[in-house]
């Protein structure tokens, strides 16, 4: 059975008068291979042994020292979590391998006790916040690992700590409980009725009397040079984490300045661009929140797409920033240089502003540094760090990192601008010459074949006036037939050109989707009277809100989409619709089927014009090829989505389009 909680707490609660103090890596190291070489010194025989390591690898360290201590006391008990072939085992010693989600995987115990004397190390890892560290970041140097812990002499801390691990090793081990007990038996590790007053001191180190009491036979160990060693080893380890604080700052700001600059000259994409700058930028200042937004001197207000932040900060992504409202931002534009206010609560600005203090309250900002983003006098954007939690001051070279960032920011948006433009004109033009062959393409194959079936019919017709009956309507039927498809095609032609060119008059009202979704049923079914349907299956709530579109185009949509779905689905399969709301005044359709599918290079171009699955002149079910083009013109033309999902070829697929509720 799993425990939890930790051993260190067990200890601190059934001894309150004990206090934990901070040890480091080294310091533990070194008291647990002094109390290791106790045992070896063989200054006691038949000592009680108990070692905890989190991690098997930490105990493999270790494992010829206990091999040795082994040898000199058959009551030696090892415990870790098991990574490899750690197990439970008496070979040697008593191996205990505890589960990884136990609180002994957090801990590192070592507790000797013999029949003159006793010593315990009991100490939990203590994982110290980013923001409590000096150089604002992590140290993931293994030397600087922090414990919190107890380590004494006195006996009754000794004897409670031993009793509570041999609790745990019987939880593990049952089959160990009489040894366990023999144990007990020998070194009097009963627990006592009342916790002695004079157990330890604040520090949890022994006084003179608790040595005395103990009858410590090795003086080299418990007298003031140990102690003294301790302290040297603390000191040393504070040094250590000092010249590594400074180190790892100075790496980072390196490091920042490298990233950003390889971003702008890899990427000429801004959003990559900010977002890497956003990030490392508000995690090289320790900034509780970092903004990098584009903008220019006019904007009255601007949407925040790109925010870094520490826990504890409110987020403001997709809020609108008013801007010119905001002085502090007009004052960094129109001087076109850093502001900078170390303090919001004491600065005269934002006392004396309504606009400024309410949104310094809101957003819990207590420093506030403003550094825009210029580009040849423009602003093409504004730099915005803040401090929500305690004022500690930018320096002066922090500061500056940011001006030179923003200054690289400046050069890369405009050259990312420029590119973008150029990119833009490439696809207009390729996306022209695309259509103009696919209209070649399309136009030849749609108008050619039926004009030619339509001829062969009405020359039949008119060279045999005396054909029989029933050739003579077959002749008529297939001209008709193949008549429609040409008014179809030119029809699908006009509706995507006034679509495209926006001089559709959208008629908006108040719909119920339930009676659009049965009109584009019977639509389907009256158009494929000769041909055998899916199923189709409406899931249509008649409690869905009322949904604000043009009625027309909206069962047009339904229509295309239902069509579509039947006309690439075996009559076995089935055609299914749907309808929930999505959580943002919007209402979701979905048209699914089981039919061919869609391969996933071609999900993102189904919607482009003259789309075919099997290409322009090789259409196994017909069409244009300008029916989705059509949907997403119309989705989009009331404000909505349009997308589609499937698994791949004959999985069936999922169209799905979104419709805005009154």
């Amino acid at each position: 059975m799993i425990v939890p909680i930790s051993l260190l707490a067990e200890l601190l609660q059934a001894l309150p008068q004990l206090r934990a103090q901070i040890y480091f890596k080294s310091s533990m190291t070194a008291l647990s291979h002094a109390m290791e070489d106790l045992v070896l010194a063989g200054s006691d025989d038949e000592p009680l042994v108990i070692a905890s390591f989190q991690r098997e690898r930490f105990y493999r360290q270790e494992a010829h020292r206990y091999r040795r201590i082994a040898s000199l006391s058959s009551q030696v008990y090892v415990l870790a979590a098991p990574e490899t072939e750690f197990k439970n085992s008496s070979e040697c010693h008593e191996t205990v391998a505890f589960e990884p989600e136990d609180g002994l995987s957090k801990e590192w115990h070592l507790v000797v006790i013999g029949q003159q004397y006793s010593t315990c190390l009991i100490c939990q890892e203590k994982i110290v916040p980013i923001d409590n560290q000096d150089d604002r970041g992590p140290l993931l140097m293994d030397q600087a690992r922090r414990f919190e812990g107890i380590w004494t002499f006195d006996r009754e801390v000794s004897s409670k700590a031993a009793a509570l691990l041999l609790d745990r090793i019987v939880n593990y081990r049952p089959e160990l409980a009489e040894k366990i007990d023999r144990a007990r038996t020998t070194y009097k590790l009963k627990t006592p009725k009342k916790t002695r007053k004079s157990a330890t001191s604040k520090a949890a180190k022994p006084d003179i009397s608790t040595r005395k009491n103990s009858k410590i036979p090795n003086p080299k160990l418990s007298d003031a040079f140990t102690e003294r060693l301790v302290t040297y080893l603390q000191a040393g380890q504070h040094k250590l984490l000092k010249a590594y604080s400074a180190i790892a700052a100075q790496e980072r700001k390196e490091r920042l300045v490298n990233l950003i600059t390889t971003a702008m000259r890899q990427s000429l994409n801004p959003q990559e661009i900010v977002e890497v700058a956003v990030q490392e930028l508000g995690t090289a200042l320790s900034a509780s929140r970092c903004l990098i937004y584009r903008c220019k001197a006019t904007d009255v207000a601007v949407k925040i797409d790109r925010e870094f932040l520490r826990p504890g900060a409110s987020s403001m992504l997709d809020q609108t920033w008013l801007l010119q409202e905001n002085q502090i931002w007009s004052d960094a534009v129109a001087r076109q240089e850093r502001v900078y206010i170390q303090e919001t609560s004491q600065h005269p600005l934002i006392v004396n502003t309504q606009f400024l203090e309410k949104t310094v309250k809101n957003w819990q900002i207590v420093s506030w540094l403003m550094v825009p983003v210029l580009y040849q006098g423009r602003v093409l954007g504004m730099v915005e760090m803040h401090q929500c939690r305690s004022v500690l001051p930018w320096e002066e070279d922090e500061i500056a990192l940011v001006e030179a960032i923003a200054t690289q920011l400046g050069a890369a948006l405009i050259q990312a601008e420029t590119y973008a433009h150029l990119e833009e004109l490439n696809q207009q033009l390729e996306a022209l010459d695309r259509t103009r062959s696919n209209l070649i393409a399309i136009t030849g194959h749609e108008l050619r074949t039926p004009l030619s079936t339509i001829q062969v019919c009405l020359e039949s017709l008119n060279s045999e006036p005396d054909m029989p009956a029933e050739l003579r309507k077959i002749m008529l039927e297939t001209a008709l037939g193949d008549a429609d498809r040409m008014r179809k095609l030119v029809q699908d032609f006009l509706t995507l050109s006034h679509l495209e060119s926006g001089r559709v008059k959208w008629n908006v009202e108040s719909l119920t989707l339930q009676e659009c979704v049965d009109l584009a049923l019977s639509s389907v079914r009256s158009r494929t009277v000769d041909r055998q349907l899916p199923e189709i299956i409406a899931e249509v709530s008649a409690e869905l809100p009322l949904v604000q579109a043009d009625g027309e185009w909206l069962v047009e949509v339904l229509s295309k989409l239902l069509d579509n779905a039947c006309k690439f689905t075996t009559p076995q399969g089935s055609v299914t619709i749907r309808a929930k709301c999505n959580g943002s005044q919007m209402v979701e359709v979905l048209v699914a089927d089981t039919g061919r599918g869609i391969e996933a290079n071609s999900l993102k171009v189904v919607f482009d014009r003259f789309y075919q699955e099997e290409g322009a002149l090789r259409r196994s079910a017909g069409g244009t090829g300008l029916g989705l083009a059509i949907c997403k013109q119309i989705v989009a033309g009331w404000g909505g989505k349009i997308w589609v999902d499937s698994a791949g070829k004959d999985r069936g697929s999922e169209f799905h389009f979104t419709i805005p509720t009154v």
